[in-house]
């Protein structure tokens, strides 16, 4: 008898703020009406999928001294909408990006706590921290906050949280908590009872050390980028093997790439496809903004179509506010330079080359197998999709790949349980007693 075929999780990412988004097609909706985001939750749930995904930021971008052209205005906050999804879905989870530094243990506990709830058994918290006094000047705090201590903060934040959910009697009584540690001070009593599925799932997004030791020690799922094979085993080993110090097994705590896709007919339409939707993703003026937040230097007076700069970057800049780091400006600078001369490229076709992240590309065939082929290697233990349009760009990937992944024997033909937990295979946690 054959051994069973190791399940693919799948997930629906919302798209927005990012460099996949594209705004042009006459496809793409609304970044903010509630009904794009019924639309994708919607999509999700027909394809059977583990749950929805919200990313959110606490301060808009600024790109020498202007609101970057490419954030959303107006984005409603993510547990409020969860909250509204959870009334028009039924099995779907429902995943917020909460940042641990800006917020308190009480209040979110109680937030996540409730959607749970409402829910009745859904709830997820994307964990980020953050060490950027820019974005801290929205609040009380500022950026008082040294990059050291993100992820202690971050720890005790969880684990405090999880003291809170835990702390109801079985019959739903309250009973008081006592916590004292380096940032949180808390005695009381929890006011929301315990929820469905006990503890909402946690997501840890982040490839950093300390990202992946945090994820081993307390997440149930670790949102990564790798878009090779090999570079996907590799982390996928590396951050099973720290479970064991934590007296964790290895399928607790799934892996999850955030990835593209692009469906043809052929292999050649798809690649055309993915061409294309390249260069929409990346606009002239998107090419210069893009390589302004490397060099740190104001690129206006370049042509997108000629070649990149003859300038060094400068790594002091304040030209980019708000943005993830890309790491050492100097030796981006570098790799990107020797790839522009390697392939004789401009200024946008090396922004096109170094930054695609199209992951899947082919038949909805070949997309299924290169997908159960990533999951049976140890890649992954499945996918959070990121669709380059908003809200329709699910539709096809659930349409056409999903069944071919269910003929394979490789992804559910139903959900079995109501919970977020019982989708990802997860125990739920007990509490007290």
């Amino acid at each position: 008898m054959s051994e069973p075929r190791k399940q693919i999780h799948l997930a629906a990412h919302f798209p927005g703020v990012n460099n996949t988004t594209v705004w042009q097609d006459p496809r793409s909706g609304s970044q903010i009406d509630f009904s794009s985001f019924v639309h994708l939750a919607h999509t999700a749930e027909r394809g059977l999928f583990d749950f929805f995904f919200l990313a959110e930021g606490l301060r808009l971008r600024e790109h020498n001294g202007r609101i970057h052209d490419l954030d959303v205005v107006g984005r409603p906050e993510s547990i409020t909408v969860l909250n509204a999804l959870a009334a028009v879905t039924e099995r779907l989870g429902l995943a917020a990006t909460v940042n641990a530094t800006f917020n308190e243990p009480y209040e979110l506990a109680r937030r996540l706590a409730s959607l749970d709830h409402l829910s009745e058994g859904r709830a997820a918290w994307n964990v980020v921290t953050s060490s950027d006094a820019f974005t801290g000047e929205n609040f009380r705090r500022g950026g008082f906050l040294d990059r050291a201590d993100r992820y202690t903060r971050a720890a005790e934040f969880l684990a405090t949280a999880r003291e809170l959910w835990d702390s109801p009697a079985p019959d739903g009584t309250p009973r008081p908590i006592a916590h004292s540690g380096e940032h949180f001070t808390i005695e009381g009593r929890f006011g929301v009872p315990r929820s469905p599925q006990g503890h909402p799932v946690v997501i840890q997004a982040g490839d950093s050390d300390e990202g992946r030791e945090f994820a081993a020690s307390a997440a149930d799922i670790i949102f990564t980028r790798h878009g090779t094979l090999e570079s996907g085993r590799a982390f996928y080993a590396d951050v099973k093997r720290r479970l064991a110090r934590y007296g964790r097994d290895r399928d607790e705590l799934k892996i999850m790439p955030g990835v593209t896709y692009v469906l043809g007919d052929t292999a050649a339409e798809a690649q055309e496809r993915a061409a294309e939707i390249r260069r929409q993703q990346v606009s002239p003026q998107t090419a210069l903004l893009t390589l302004e937040q490397i060099w740190g230097v104001d690129l206006s007076g370049y042509d997108p179509d000629g070649p990149l700069p003859d300038v060094d970057p400068d790594p002091g800049s304040q030209l980019a506010q708000g943005r993830v780091s890309h790491g050492d400006p100097q030796a981006l600078a570098a790799k990107w330079r020797a790839l522009s001369e390697e392939k004789g490229l401009s200024i946008r076709q090396t922004v096109i080359e170094a930054t695609g992240r199209q992951s899947f590309i082919g038949t909805p065939e070949a997309v299924a197998g290169e997908m159960a082929a990533s999951v049976a290697a140890d890649a992954a233990d499945g996918f959070i999709l990121v669709p380059h349009l908003t809200p329709g760009g699910l539709d096809d990937f659930v349409d056409r790949v999903v069944p071919v992944l269910q003929e394979r024997g490789v992804f559910r033909a139903a959900y079995e349980g109501r919970t977020l937990r019982d989708h990802l295979g997860l125990s739920h946690p007990r509490g007290q007693g």
